[in-house]
């Protein structure tokens, strides 16, 4: 059985809020996301500490194509790695401007403290990966699994019986509860609860979150998930529906999140780490989005 590391990013300081995974090979290691660039030098010590460099690393397979899971791809790639990812993920990794652009119209200055830089990775390099697809390393064989509802990009990763999940399995930080990161603009909560289902189906003994760590108890992890997506989307439509503008709604949600959180006895500093990992003003974003896009399919159809 290979060998699986949690390397912690510490992004922003923050211990166990970001996660990228080395697995071990009989043909060296291959990476399982990268993180943002900004906290790429903590990567490179966390490499180098299990005996490992940059170098050594050919094999990336990425969950999609978002800066805390994908910036810094094209710095193995500089080093001759094949980068794996979804086909609709590709476009946006060998031509990043519109990427980038788009994000800084939100984030503004604190674009490059947050994620680092992010440059082009070349087309050769990267390897679109279809439903069900394998890749296989030496004798390690990981499948890709189409799991969208976060992201239309978004690929879950098998090995043997545990699965890395990238952001289809939420956010769990210091056994928290288990909540849903919904930004802008893919969120869909049918078809995420459709993509929980597939993991289901592949009857995993472990998940690897991004955020963050393990899970084993997958049953209850994944209804809690349902629970809290159903949850958010139909407090987030009450607002959505009395057209109040999303700025003035996401202190609301921060302090029906946090309540939320505190409930479950967690601290104010792991509330903290929750709110860094899996921002509310982004949820609150992508959920009006959501909400946006089944009014005007409903006022189609009618």
């Amino acid at each position: 059985m290979e060998k699986v590391h949690i390397i912690d990013l510490q992004f922003k300081q923050i211990p166990n809020s970001i996660a990228t995974f080395l697995v071990e090979t009989d043909a060296g290691p291959i990476l399982i996301e990268t993180g943002p660039e900004s906290t790429f030098e903590t990567l490179k010590k966390g490499i180098k500490s299990l005996g490992y460099e940059v170098e050594d690393i050919q094999h990336v397979f990425l969950s999609h194509i978002h800066f805390d899971h994908a910036g810094a791809a094209w710095r193995f790639a500089n080093h001759g790695a094949q980068i794996y990812l979804h086909p609709k993920g590709a476009p946006h990794l060998s031509n990043p401007d519109k990427l980038w652009n788009s994000a800084k119209m939100i984030y503004g200055e604190q674009m490059e403290d947050l994620w680092g830089e992010m440059k082009a990775i070349p087309p050769s390099q990267l390897i679109s990966m279809n439903d069900g697809e394998k890749v296989t390393v030496g004798s390690t064989t990981l499948t890709a699994w189409f799991t969208p509802g976060h992201a239309v990009h978004h690929l879950a990763w098998q090995l043997g019986s545990i699965v890395f999940t990238g952001d289809v399995a939420g956010v769990k930080i210091d056994n928290g509860p288990v909540t849903p990161p919904c930004p802008p603009p893919d969120i869909n909560i049918e078809n995420w609860k459709a993509s929980i289902d597939r993991i289901l189906e592949l009857n995993p003994t472990m998940l690897y979150l991004t955020h963050y760590g393990t899970v084993t108890e997958i049953a209850s992890h994944f209804e809690e998930l349902k629970l809290m997506l159903d949850d958010w989307a139909v407090w987030m439509k009450g607002y959505y529906e009395k057209q109040v503008d999303p700025q003035e709604v996401v202190p609301l949600f921060i302090s029906y999140t946090q309540s939320q959180l505190e409930k479950q006895g967690l601290s104010k500093e792991t509330v903290e780490k929750y709110e860094k990992a899996n921002p509310s003003w982004m949820s609150v974003a992508g959920l009006y989005r959501y909400w946006k896009i089944k009014e005007k399919a409903a006022k189609t159809q009618q």
